[in-house]
């Protein structure tokens, strides 16, 4: 009997009750080998938690309901940022799965909002459970110094994690209810809604204690796939800019009155991080952060500050990071198959200097055959690539989905962008808010300082903020951040319609090309041949295509595959732009301002069961 099932029930939740938490699924193992931990024969609460090691058993198994195919192995990380400014999700119609989701026309059956409601709330029982019996513990106050400290940490970590749960559920469904103890038996179910920024204040504050209760990474004999000292500062300051923020209420964008209390949070947070570089820094270059995810190793930076831990190749605990997304690979004998489902939004490829680093990191411009030969894509089906199949070491060919990339929870980065916005917010463009963008904007241009400074504008508090949400648009493409950060700023609608109308301009030939606004030619053909390992192209991305080919090259659409009907497809279906009548399969293409479609819907199956719950305004 595992303890998250007990004979009694008072650890889990009828299962047709609303939050349908976690099942006898037991203590599952973990998704890295330095996670594991052995398996034990203890099978009730008490004598779990009277050992470090069987409680460190049932943290792990909280921390497993981060992973899998309906956490952020692929619903939470690929299915939910999705469409935005950046980057389309699965191109079609809606289909009451994936595309109506990333359309912004889904429906509260849609089971791809279902399961992950679910496994959300199954992790926030677990952590509850863990959270309760901690401190209940014999060691957790006991004689053996070793494991009172561990105990400690277990429940810093469990804190942490349970705050990572609810952040992810209110940023997603709104006003969600909010339980901050185990379920037992004959409690009442029906929970109602609960504001949410009196649910973040309590994260929050919850994060307070567990950040003096968990060490440095130096000390904690870990990897970054559990949280540390730093890790939970960072979630801490990133909740409290979510609370800081705008939220959809109703069907209006409101922000709380305290919000600047939040971004002092926020700010101290991450000056305690910056002020502790031997923990972590800035990686000196952009490509190995993300070449290290892909190569299943750390990095030595340490800017992977917390990520998912993946693997067991099953959607339970695996992820689909570089399958479901990455550049599309079509059965390479030495690769495998990948989908190439996330296409970005054309401009944002022209919204990158054509010297930042971060451009052909973050989005890729070809296939790879089944005879393993590249080609170009289209500007219309360029992809994203932070997470890309032939990166992998060791190579996996085949047609497995799964191929064991963890999730990039939180970066050193972030930290830096967030610490430069809440200081700007509170004291305006400060030295050290300049300094902060600017080291991040630097690496973008290989140590350029003159390069990444050049263009900018950051001596007023309002065109640092401008600086700011562009930089963020650069530097964390395909890490399921723009979309919420949009929200906060209550800038989503404004920024759909101008990527709207760039596309529009491509169309027509008359495109503004990055924060400066310089006009530019985008060339209707693109020309390339192949290298080893890759492609080289020939012509500029910025100038008419030549009359001729250049010797030697192979021709692939560029511009020419912005038409008519790509531009209509951006539009409501039923639409139309010149003459080309949309099917809605584009970019965002239902989606309304002021429809309440910012948020997803609570699913019905929840709704049905109880009757205290209110479904989001617009479902």
């Amino acid at each position: 009997m595992s303890i998250f099932s007990s004979k009694s029930g008072k650890y889990g939740r009828l299962a047709a009750s609303a939050l349908v938490v976690a099942g006898a699924a037991g203590l599952l193992g973990s998704c890295k080998n330095y996670l594991e931990i052995e398996p034990i024969a203890l099978n009730t609460t008490d004598a779990t938690f009277s050992t470090a090691a069987g409680a460190t058993s049932a943290l792990i198994g909280t921390y497993n309901m981060l992973a899998g195919d309906a956490g952020y192995g692929n619903r939470i990380s690929q299915y939910y940022p999705y469409d935005s400014d950046e980057l389309i999700g699965s191109a079609g119609p809606i289909d009451g799965g994936r595309r109506s989701i990333a359309r912004y026309k889904t429906f509260s059956t849609n089971t791809e909002i279902t399961n992950p409601w679910n496994r959300l709330y199954q992790g926030v029982e677990r952590a509850n459970i863990c959270i309760a019996n901690l401190p209940l513990s014999p060691a957790y106050n006991g004689s053996v110094a070793a494991d009172t400290a561990t105990m400690h940490r277990l429940y810093g970590e469990a804190l942490a994690l349970r705050a990572q749960f609810y952040l992810e559920l209110v940023r997603n469904w709104g006003d969600v209810p909010a339980q901050f103890s185990p379920t037992v038996t004959g409690q009442d179910v029906n929970l109602p809604n609960s504001d949410r920024n009196a649910t973040l204040k309590r994260l929050i504050d919850d994060l307070a204690i567990a950040e003096k209760m968990v060490p440095w990474r130096s000390a904690a004999g870990v990897t970054n796939e559990r949280f540390t000292k730093g890790a939970i500062k960072a979630l801490r300051a990133r909740i409290a800019m979510q609370r800081g923020g705008y939220a959809l209420h109703g069907l209006v964008m409101t922000r709380p009155t305290d919000y600047l209390d939040y971004y002092k949070i926020a700010r101290q947070e991450c000056l305690d991080i910056m002020n502790h570089r031997s923990e972590h820094t800035l990686n000196s270059s952009f490509l190995e952060t993300f070449k290290s995810i892909n190569e299943l190793r750390t990095e030595a930076a340490n800017e992977l500050m917390m990520t998912v831990g993946m693997g067991g190749s099953g959607s339970a605990s695996d992820s689909k990071l570089g399958y479901y997304d990455g550049p599309r690979l079509s059965a390479s004998p030495t690769f495998g198959s990948s989908s190439g489902a996330i296409t970005i939004a054309p401009p944002y490829f022209y919204a990158f200097d054509s010297t930042d680093v971060r451009r052909d990191v973050t989005i890729t411009l070809y296939t790879i055959s089944n005879t393993n030969a590249y080609a170009a894509t289209t500007l219309a089906n360029g992809t994203d690539g932070k997470f890309r199949r032939e990166w992998r070491v060791p190579a996996l060919p085949g047609t497995s989905n799964y191929l064991g990339y963890s999730w990039p929870l939180i970066r050193f980065a972030d930290v830096e962008l967030l610490f430069a916005e809440a200081e700007n917010e509170l004291n305006g463009p400060t030295a050290d808010a300049q300094k902060a963008l600017l080291e991040v904007r630097t690496r973008a241009f290989a140590g350029n300082a003159a390069k990444a400074a050049a263009g900018l504008t950051l001596t007023s508090k309002d065109a640092f903020f401008n600086a700011l949400v562009n930089e963020r648009y650069l530097e964390f493409g395909g890490e399921g951040i723009r979309k919420y950060d949009l929200l906060r700023w209550n800038l989503f609608t404004s920024k759909l319609a101008d990527v709207k109308a760039k596309i529009a301009q491509m169309q027509a030939g008359t495109v503004p090309y990055g924060p400066s606004q310089i006009t530019v030619t985008i060339p209707a053909t693109i020309y390339f041949k192949p290298v080893t390992g890759g492609l080289q192209f020939a012509r500029s991305f910025y100038a008419a295509a030549p009359a001729t080919a250049p010797a030697g090259t192979t021709s692939a659409s560029w511009g020419a595959s912005i038409t008519t009907s790509y531009v209509a497809n951006t539009q409501p279906s039923g639409s139309s732009y010149m003459g080309s009548p949309s099917t809605g399969t584009g970019l965002a293409a239902e989606y309304v301002p002021s429809a309440g479609k910012e948020l997803l819907p609570i699913p019905q199956s929840t709704i049905d069961v109880d009757p205290a719950l209110t479904q989001n305004s617009g479902y």
